[in-house]
């Protein structure tokens, strides 16, 4: 896991905040004041990616409606081969709403 290298005190207040945030009116508010727009937009893309390709998408057709890259495709693939579980984790929780 690579987010090992980066554990510590500062990532875990970053993780206890989010945690800590009770609805998503909550998280734009956070989101809005802890990144830029490009950031939390690309956070958003990635799971978007990682749902389309869970559906069977195809890359261009991924490209063609997120505007993301071959790059970012294939990074959100390999996370979901090989990673940690966590996109089909998050997809199934708040699909299931």
């Amino acid at each position: 896991m690579q987010i090992e290298k980066l554990r510590g005190r500062e990532l875990d207040q970053l993780f206890e905040a989010v945690l800590s945030l009770k609805n998503v009116e909550e998280c734009y508010r956070f989101f809005d004041d802890l990144c830029t727009i490009n950031e939390i937009q690309a956070l958003s893309q990635r799971l978007e990616v990682a749902r389309m390709l869970r559906e069977g998408k195809t890359y261009h057709k991924i490209e063609t409606e997120t505007g993301a890259s071959t790059a970012t495709i294939s990074r959100v693939k390999r996370c979901l081969n090989y990673g940690n579980d966590t996109y089909e984790m998050v997809l199934d929780r708040i699909h299931k709403k």
